[in-house]
């Protein structure tokens, strides 16, 4: 008498949220961090849930804080943070190529949650990405962003004072995190940086903080861009 072993395998959406754990547990500590860092720049601890909530863009919601902590505008703001999202357009684009067809409603959910680390995962993965897979990873990555943003406000209002202000340097430190490694491996990242802090310096001199990042950044980004296909087509000719 035999007896044959039936492996069950796993749902699509379990696989995802499997696939997740990983980002779900780099979020912590940047979720925190944030939580911290909103508590010292004055926003409570249910505007900093419903931020993540709303927005859940890493990057976006850290200098959404500094343009807070300088007073500016909301138009402005909304505006930087739609510049520095931008990617997520290609990165929609080029992961619409590898999911299944389905409902656009279902796309456009779970596209909400498309960021730098829930496209890294999907893309690489194997054959074609179901609905339900994508659901799982962002699911995951989207819950340990939004409660760890709490955690980190709630625990930032138990400490003292001096160390609440004191948080606030951490903000400078994460974006010199974020950039540095990218200068490291492209020199056109360290002349867009440097050509982005130049005009920025001259900037706030004739307008508000919040514009000056905003003109800056599109300045800087323009300038590089032209001088890189600029360069490229020269070299093209020489090549004849």
């Amino acid at each position: 008498m035999s007896t044959t072993l039936v492996m069950k395998t796993p749902s699509e959406f379990r696989q995802g949220l499997q696939a997740g754990i990983t980002i779900a547990l780099g979020y912590m500590p940047i979720a925190l961090t944030f939580g911290l860092l909103a508590k010292s720049t004055g926003l409570t601890v249910s505007e900093t849930v419903l931020m993540s909530l709303i927005v859940f863009a890493g990057a976006s919601q850290y200098i959404s804080l500094s343009l807070l902590t300088v007073g500016t505008g909301m138009f402005e703001i909304i505006l930087a943070t739609f510049i520095l999202n931008i990617r997520h357009f290609l990165m929609s684009a080029s992961l619409n190529e590898k999911v299944e067809k389905d409902h656009p409603i279902k796309k456009a959910l779970y596209s909400f949650g498309v960021t730098d680390e829930t496209f890294s995962v999907s893309a690489v993965k194997e054959g074609t990405v179901t609905t339900g897979y994508m659901f799982g990873v962002i699911s995951i990555s989207y819950a340990s962003w939004v409660v760890f943003s709490g955690v980190g406000h709630v625990i930032g209002a138990s400490l003292p004072a001096t160390l609440q202000e004191a948080m606030s340097v951490a903000l400078y430190a994460m974006f010199v995190g974020l950039l540095v490694p990218s200068m490291k491996k492209h020199k056109k990242v360290v002349v867009l940086a440097a050509i982005a802090a130049i005009l920025n310096s001259l900037f706030v001199l004739i307008m508000s903080v919040g514009w000056a990042i905003v003109v800056s950044t599109i300045l800087s980004a323009v300038v590089v861009e032209y001088c890189t296909q600029f360069l490229r087509k020269e070299g093209k000719k020489h090549e004849y």
